[in-house]
């Protein structure tokens, strides 16, 4: 028995302190609670520190049109999306994947290829609302306070396994697989916060949240068109499938059209 004291105390320690730091938040708009122990200064130094590395070694566009277009919608949603100590920077980079990101900090990607698909300024507005709700909702942090704490019960209740005279390999491998499936369904649900509250975004910015509708609807199609995304399950995916997000987005237009001035 003496043997296990030691571990059973360093296990409670971290336990311990893991639920001590942790603290309870509200995201913005949506009013859900989440658990987030990671310092917010933090957060925002770690995009800053990352967005440099990312202009440093990726090609930065140099095409009037996309700059003008990414800095005339920064413009217009910066002033409406709370982000608190925000460095405020839009780049437009050289990769023909129809993707964009945002940074802690106010820090804000768009690649090229993504401008056939969101094809106007509020498709734009629409990508550049989401991705930022992502940063509002503090979901990075989120998430890394989820994944250590579901390690942290994974691994107490692997040593409890083996304690008692189990190997622990595939019960403890069954919980593990559990954690990562619980991890990914947080995920899908981000998502979806994200694609609502980026409609508020950009409804109170001056663009009409319906596009977003249509925004989904064209990257369905591109999907479909490039073979991207298929055969995954949707249980498994990180994103959740086009069907799933233009419904869920349906349900919320009336709270983001409640925003929209013309």
């Amino acid at each position: 028995m003496k043997r296990h004291s030691a571990p059973i105390y360093s296990l409670s320690v971290l336990l311990a302190a893991l639920v001590g730091v942790a603290c309870t938040t509200t995201v913005p708009e949506t009013g859900r609670k989440q658990v987030n122990f990671m310092n917010p200064y933090k957060e925002a130094a770690l995009g800053l520190t990352e967005f440099q590395k990312m202009k440093e070694t990726k090609k930065i566009s140099t095409d009037p049109r996309y700059n003008d277009l990414v800095r005339r919608v920064g413009k217009r949603l910066s002033v409406v999306m709370p982000v608190p100590n925000a460095e405020w920077e839009f780049v437009v980079f050289e990769d023909p994947t129809p993707n964009a990101f945002a940074l802690p900090g106010g820090k804000v990607g768009v690649h090229t290829g993504l401008f056939p698909v969101s094809q106007n300024e509020a498709g734009l507005a629409a990508v550049i609302g989401h991705e930022v709700a992502h940063v509002v909702a503090r979901h990075s942090g989120e998430r890394v306070s989820q994944n250590v704490l579901a390690g942290a019960a994974v691994a107490g209740a692997g040593y409890m396994l083996n304690r008692n005279g189990n190997n622990g390999t595939a019960p403890t491998a069954v919980m593990g697989a559990g954690a990562l499936l619980a991890t990914r369904a947080w995920g899908r649900n981000q998502e979806l916060e994200a694609d609502r509250m980026g409609a508020i975004f950009m409804a109170r910015a001056g663009y009409d949240p319906r596009e977003a509708v249509e925004l989904w609807k064209r990257f369905a199609t591109w999907k479909q068109q490039n073979n991207a995304g298929s055969g995954v399950p949707n249980f498994l995916s990180t994103h959740p499938l086009d069907e799933t997000r233009i419904t869920n987005l349906q349900q919320y237009l009336p709270e983001a059209l409640a925003e929209y001035k013309r």
